[in-house]
């Protein structure tokens, strides 16, 4: 746990009494001791999210502004009460207690919610999505319910580190409708995970009330997923204590998970441009009158605290105030470095066993796959892999086969159909240390995770610089008559979207290779696996120590007439549309492999046309705003001048991929249609 500022020159000393983050529960209930230290950093939040909110009204602070009002008796005991040396945690923007116990000092909060210089997150951030992920405190995203799955992976990751360690993850009663949610929430079941989920609700979802959010009761939902209910209302914080300890020191022993839904109040608005006009103003007053902080107060005043209160309070009111007078004096961001830091800088270089003495492995596509993971998982111990079906019965395409016999459950995680909770999972893991292998039985469902895929794990980095080094393992393209939600190459959607990194190999040894060099990188990295490859190709693999090479384009054969760019099992028609061109016409095309889609390495393919003065693409995916427009972009942007002959693109056509094989056969470039398209093109000339 860190409490010292990024800037500690330019901010106050915390005080002494700030120190003290720690509370355990030793009694059958709390002591006033227990009770004054819980009020403490209560208190201490609610003059920093006042001081934030008139900063924003002021017009200094911009954002969605969002306070923690009426939610400090949920947030600062549980923040209390957890091992900030071991737990995993994700506030929500309700979670202000939280930040300031866990780690940094006020500082870097103030600076994080103006968006200066000073803020951790180097201004990229939005005002309370901000975490500290080295000390396992995971930032949320605004997309509700997507940060417990993380939580689930950092705690995982913790257990298996050999830590007793347990996860709080924190949600709104809106959040609670999301599929995320219950896909966590059964897969934290499933696996047997400690975490504690915390449903904060306080009524309402923005301005939608419950009865149109949801039906019966939240803490119901717990005995579906065979876990632990607990409800609480944020008033009894003298009785909830004891409750939090229980609940964190059952979990921690159990490892089971655990539901606690706390209702809480809305004393203000979503955020600071909510002004409240959707409740009655006679509710909003009872609630006032029923809020935690101000009648805890008033109790432990009765029982004569009222001095020492009185001091801390004014000691804690200076220290905000001079805090953000600090914090208003420093700098805005400055741009620099904005581009470099989109992706982590790999610097792991995994000593791989070289090759035993013997001939290499003749092996199919889905071979040089399966001995990779099998490498991955005997030489790598932080590696994991996880899917559906991919432990007993070995994967639909059996690319997995033999794993789950061979390293166990621990290693090899059958998952629920949860593709978004897994992903999400995975990326907590990752975050912590693990390097995770996600296999999707079909690159078409990965679109149910596509938040966590591109706007969670692919933007951790430039978010919270933080690494996330994980790989999705995409089976994709069609040619097997499997139909419209089995077929399709994605790699356009999800490169549009930057921080992940993508490799598509066409032969077995280029899928041995990427496979190593995907897990060893630092960033999330989309494997593409084209199905039709998998039993099409076989030729001998073995470990090559220039495995790294993948992220470059390969020469597939020379030529001077036109240079051909493609991957995947476009190679294969591409390479014999072009044997059929060299032998009846006499001319030669240089074919490119392109391989790494992103980073893209265009040099040697812009030289190459440069040599030849002809371009063409050639994608399985389709044309419109494929990739295939993308690559010509780039290299005819700097080519142009060097074109004899406009550039030519081979794609699929814009529909829903077809079942039907001969309809199938149409939708996509094969051989045929490839040098039918670039007979006409050469004779446009």
């Amino acid at each position: 746990m860190s409490s010292s500022a990024k800037n500690p020159e330019v901010f106050p000393k915390t005080p002494d009494i700030l120190l003290e983050r720690d509370l355990h529960i030793e009694s059958k209930s709390a002591t006033d001791e227990d009770l004054l230290l819980a009020y403490r950093w209560m208190v201490y939040s609610r003059f920093t999210d006042a001081r934030i909110f008139e900063l924003y009204r002021q017009g200094k602070m911009k954002g969605t502004v969002t306070v923690s009002d009426g939610n400090e008796g949920l947030v600062a005991p549980l923040g209390l009460m957890m091992d900030k040396s071991i737990d995993c945690v994700s506030w929500t923007h309700r979670g202000m207690p939280g930040h300031l116990i866990w780690s940094d000092h006020l500082g870097d909060h103030v600076c994080q919610f103006l968006g200066n210089s000073g803020s951790p997150t180097k201004g990229r951030e939005g005002n309370a999505h901000h975490g500290d992920p080295k000390n396992r405190s995971f930032p949320m995203i605004s997309h509700l319910g997507k940060m417990s799955s993380n939580v689930m992976g950092g705690t995982d990751s913790q257990c298996r580190n050999g830590h007793k360690a347990i996860g709080i993850t924190f949600f709104g009663d809106g959040g609670s409708s999301t599929g995320e949610i219950h896909e966590s929430m059964n897969l934290a079941s499933v696996l047997n995970l400690p975490v504690i989920f915390v449903v904060e609700n306080n009524n309402y979802a923005y301005s939608t009330p419950l009865h149109e959010q949801y039906a019966g009761k939240l803490v119901d939902r717990a005995k579906g997923y065979g876990m632990k209910g607990i409800e609480l209302d944020v008033a009894n914080i003298e009785e909830n204590l004891k409750v939090f300890q229980d609940a964190i020191d059952e979990t921690r022993e159990t490892c089971r998970p655990m539901l606690i839904e706390m209702h809480t109040l809305r004393l203000l608005g979503h955020a600071g441009y909510d002004t409240l006009d959707y409740i009655d103003p006679e509710l909003t007053q009872k609630w006032f009158d029923e809020d935690c902080l101000k009648n805890l107060r008033e109790r432990l005043v009765a029982k004569g605290h009222g001095d020492r209160i009185e001091q801390e309070e004014a000691l804690l009111k200076s220290f905000v105030t001079e805090t953000v007078n600090a914090a208003l004096k420093l700098p805005m961001c400055s741009p620099e470095g904005l581009i470099e830091d989109v992706y982590a800088k790999t610097n792991l270089e995994i000593d791989w066993k070289p090759a035993e003495e013997s001939a290499p492995e003749t092996v199919t596509f889905a071979q040089a796959i399966n001995r990779a993971l099998n490498k991955i998982l005997a030489e790598s111990p932080e590696s994991i892999i996880m899917g559906q079906d991919i432990a007993d019965y070995g994967g639909p395409f059996k690319v997995t086969k033999g794993l789950f016999q061979e390293f166990g459950r621990n290693r090899v995680i059958n998952t629920p159909i949860c593709e978004s909770a897994m992903v999400g999972y995975a990326t907590g893991l990752a975050v912590n240390g693990h390097r995770p292998i996600v296999e999707f039985q079909f690159a078409d469902f990965a679109t149910d995770a596509t938040t966590q895929i591109t706007l969670n794990a692919g933007t951790y980095h430039f978010r919270s610089g933080a690494n996330a080094p994980l790989v999705y393992r995409f089976p994709c393209g069609g040619g097997l008559t499997f139909g419209s939600f089995h077929s399709q190459d994605l790699e356009a959607l999800y490169l549009h979207i930057p921080g992940t990194k993508f490799l598509y190999p066409s032969t077995p040894q280029d899928a041995f290779d990427g496979l190593l060099a995907a897990y060893e990188d630092d960033n999330p990295v989309i494997f593409f696996e084209h199905k039709n490859l998998y039993n099409l190709l076989k030729s001998p693999i073995t470990f090559n120590p220039n495995y790294r090479n993948i992220w470059q384009p390969a020469l597939r054969r020379p030529g001077d007439y036109a240079t051909v760019v493609t991957y995947g099992e476009m190679t294969i028609w591409a390479n014999e549309a072009i044997e059929y061109l060299k032998e009846e016409y006499d001319l030669e095309c240089e074919l490119w492999d392109l391989r790494a889609l992103n980073p893209l390495n265009l040099q040697s393919i812009q030289e190459s046309v440069a040599k030849t003065g002809r371009l063409v693409v050639i994608t399985e995916s389709r044309r419109n705003a494929g990739f295939s427009a993308e690559l010509v972009s780039r290299i005819v942007e700097n080519q142009f001048f060097d074109l004899e002959a406009p550039p030519l693109r081979i794609t699929s056509k814009d529909m829903p991929v077809p079942f039907a094989a001969e309809l199938e056969a149409d939708y996509r470039p094969n051989a045929n249609s490839i040098l039918a398209s670039m007979i006409d093109w050469l004779e446009a000339e």
